[in-house]
C-alpha cells in the first residue's frame, strides 16, 4: 500500500495542471528540468529509501536501496522524460519501490540529455554503464534493464545493442510505457501527462542530425529476436498505449517471452506516484516482482 492513498479523481485533478506547467514546449528544457527536480519530493518515497551517489560508465548515477540488498544482482534503470528532462532525483521514489520488491540495488543512470547531447549520447552512456556493471563483477544474466517512457525505449535500444555488438543478453527488460518509436505522431493532442507539441519537440531534440530510421533511435524498427523476457505496461488512456500494444505484438512474434499489463484510469508512468495512489503502487509492485523473478528465480518475494 502507498504511504498516502489519494482517490484517483483527486490525484488526476492535482497532477494534470502540474504536468501542463512542467512539460510545456514554450519553456526551455533547462527550466523544465528544474521544475521537475523541485517537484520530485512531492511524489513521496518509501521510508528507508537510501540513494547513494555513484559514477557509472563515466556518468553520475544513484544506487538506490531499501533495506538489505544482495550484491550479486542489480537493475540498471533508465529514467523517462523525452530524452530531454528527468533525472535520478525525479525517479528516486520509483527506484525505491523497485529496490524493495527486488531486494537488489537499483542503479539509476544520469545519462546525457538532448538537445545538448542528441542521439546516440544517451544510448552510448547506457551501454557504458552496463559494461561497467559487468566490470564490477555482475554477470550479464544478473543485470536487468528497466525504464519508463523514453527510458523504456532506451532500455529496449540498449538490449538490442548489447545483443548485436557484444553478444550479451540481460536478465530481463522491464518497460513502463516505452517510447519505442519517436518518429510516430500520436493521433490525440494530449493525455493527462504528455502532449503532442512537447513530445514532437523532444523527438526532434533527441534526433538532432541523426537518422530517424536508426534502430538505436527507434528500437521498434529493429529485429527483436533473442531479447530477454520482457514486461510492458501501459494505461489504456495514454498516448503511447497503441504503440505499446504493437510493440508487444512484435515482441511475441519474434518469440520473446512477453508480459503485457494494461491499466485503466491511471496515467502515463503513474508508477512515479506509487507512494500516493494505491493502483499505482500495485502496478509498480507487479514490475518489481517480474524483475525479482528474473534476477532471483530461486527466491520468493519477501512480505512487507
Amino acid at each position: 500500500m502507498p504511504q498516502v492513498n489519494l482517490p484517483l479523481p483527486v490525484a488526476r485533478a492535482v497532477l494534470h495542471p502540474m504536468f501542463r506547467l512542467m512539460l510545456n514546449k514554450r519553456l526551455p528544457f533547462a527550466v523544465q528540468r528544474t521544475l521537475m527536480d523541485l517537484g520530485a519530493p512531492a511524489q513521496g518515497a518509501l521510508r528507508g529509501t537510501h540513494a547513494e551517489r555513484v559514477r557509472l560508465g563515466g556518468r553520475p548515477a544513484e544506487r538506490v536501496t531499501l533495506g538489505p540488498a544482495i550484491d550479486s544482482a542489480t537493475v540498471l534503470y533508465l529514467h523517462g522524460g523525452g530524452y530531454t528532462v528527468g533525472s535520478p532525483a525525479t525517479h528516486r521514489p520509483l527506484a525505491g519501490y523497485l529496490a524493495r520488491e527486488t531486494g537488489c540495488p537499483i542503479q539509476v543512470l544520469d545519462y546525457r540529455l538532448a538537445p545538448e547531447h542528441p542521439f546516440p549520447a544517451a544510448l552510448d552512456d547506457a551501454e557504458a554503464a552496463f559494461l561497467e556493471l559487468i566490470a564490477f563483477g555482475y554477470q550479464p544474466e544478473r543485470i536487468a534493464l528497466a525504464g519508463d517512457s523514453a527510458g523504456g525505449g532506451l532500455a529496449l535500444a540498449l538490449a538490442i545493442r548489447l545483443r548485436d555488438k557484444h553478444g550479451i543478453t540481460p536478465a530481463a527488460l522491464g518497460l513502463i510505457a516505452p517510447w519505442g518509436d519517436p518518429n510516430e505522431i500520436p493521433e490525440r493532442t494530449r493525455d493527462l501527462v504528455i502532449n503532442k507539441p512537447w513530445s514532437r519537440a523532444c523527438a526532434a531534440a533527441y534526433l538532432g542530425d541523426g537518422d530517424g530510421l536508426d534502430p538505436g533511435y527507434a528500437p521498434m524498427l529493429a529485429d527483436l529476436h533473442g531479447l530477454p523476457p520482457t514486461y510492458v505496461q501501459a494505461d489504456k488512456g495514454e498516448l503511447l498505449h497503441d504503440q505499446c500494444t504493437r510493440l508487444t505484438a512484435k515482441l511475441r512474434a519474434a518469440g520473446v517471452d512477453t508480459r503485457f499489463t494494461e491499466t485503466e484510469g491511471l496515467w502515463h508512468v503513474a508508477q512515479l506516484q506509487a507512494a500516493l495512489v494505491a493502483p499505482a503502487a500495485a502496478i509498480t509492485r507487479e514490475l518489481g516482482e517480474f524483475l525479482r523473478q528474473a534476477l532471483r528465480p530461486a527466491q520468493t518475494r519477501s512480505i512487507g
